[in-house]
């Protein structure tokens, strides 16, 4: 593994092809700038800045370890396992292991006024709504303010975590190690009488204050074919997709219905269904 040659091939790995494995989201008007679970960061050829920390490095090792807090072993071996152009590198399975564990933020009480105050003053979710996710567990905040967004599998067990930046420095992602096709945040009433497929925890929150009859769930992000969408279909429950009234939803969502049928489009009048909760509050 301290083949100069080979650890070159790795440092110039794309760095927003990292960004992406690590499920980071570009801002929307910044295509340089990344909102990830340790800041905001910008990319300038194999150039990374995290202006949230201060913090900089060159190639896609530095940034593997900075995103994901590995060591540098891990970090390369986090590398060959995501990108199998770089097969030569043998992985050693329990190190690798390791290194994809789901690594979820602690609780912070300190901090939890600021999601509080975040989610019912700038997104105007009611404060009743909040509190009743916090008191489920479902929802908490962790030491940096983020509102961290539980991703629930089977019995109800973390395989995930959406993290939503409250402070000055806005972003999205995802704890590290979450696995999304195994399940997902959600809201629903007692007796849910159709689903509704939001992109975010926060929009499926806002599309559940707006149609409480439903249930409402987050794909994290657009995605057209999450592994447990078929389970959710064979139950019967009639199906919509919510994604942003955008190219991206609409492309999903297409993509999404031609998979599946059934599942009908319900494209939010505004761009997302938070943006038509805050106009309507």
């Amino acid at each position: 593994m301290d083949n100069p040659q080979r650890l070159e091939r790795l440092r110039s790995i794309p760095l927003p092809d990292i960004l992406q494995a690590c499920d980071c989201a570009t801002d929307r008007y910044d295509p340089h700038k990344w909102h990830t679970p340790v800041g905001i960061i910008s990319v300038t050829g194999p150039k990374f800045m995290n202006w949230t920390e201060g913090q900089g490095g060159g190639g896609a090792i530095d940034l593997v370890i900075h995103l994901r807090q590995l060591s540098f072993p891990q970090a390369v071996l986090w590398l060959n396992h995501q990108f199998s152009n770089c097969s030569w590198i043998e992985e050693p399975p329990h190190l690798l292991n390791r290194s994809s564990q789901l690594n979820l933020p602690q609780p912070c009480t300190a901090t939890l006024h600021r999601i509080k105050d975040y989610l019912t003053k700038i997104r105007a979710i009611p404060e009743a709504l909040v509190d009743c996710l916090l008191k489920s567990g479902s929802l908490y905040a962790d030491k940096r303010a983020n509102a961290v967004f539980l991703l629930l599998g089977k019995e109800n067990r973390p395989v995930g975590a959406e993290l939503r930046g409250t402070s000055m420095h806005q972003w999205r992602g995802m704890a590290p190690g979450s696995q999304k096709d195994l399940g997902f945040f959600s809201i629903t009433a007692e007796k849910p009488k159709l689903i509704v497929l939001c992109e975010s925890a926060i929009d499926a929150i806002s599309c559940f204050v707006l149609h409480q009859h439903g249930w409402c769930i987050s794909t994290a992000g657009a995605r057209s074919n999450p592994l447990w969408l078929p389970p959710l279909i064979r139950r019967g429950y009639l199906i919509f997709c919510g994604f942003d009234a955008d190219s991206v939803g609409d492309y999903h969502a297409q993509t999404m219905i031609t998979l599946y049928p059934p599942i009908k489009r319900l494209r939010p009048p505004a761009h997302d269904w938070n943006d038509v909760l805050k106009a309507e509050s």
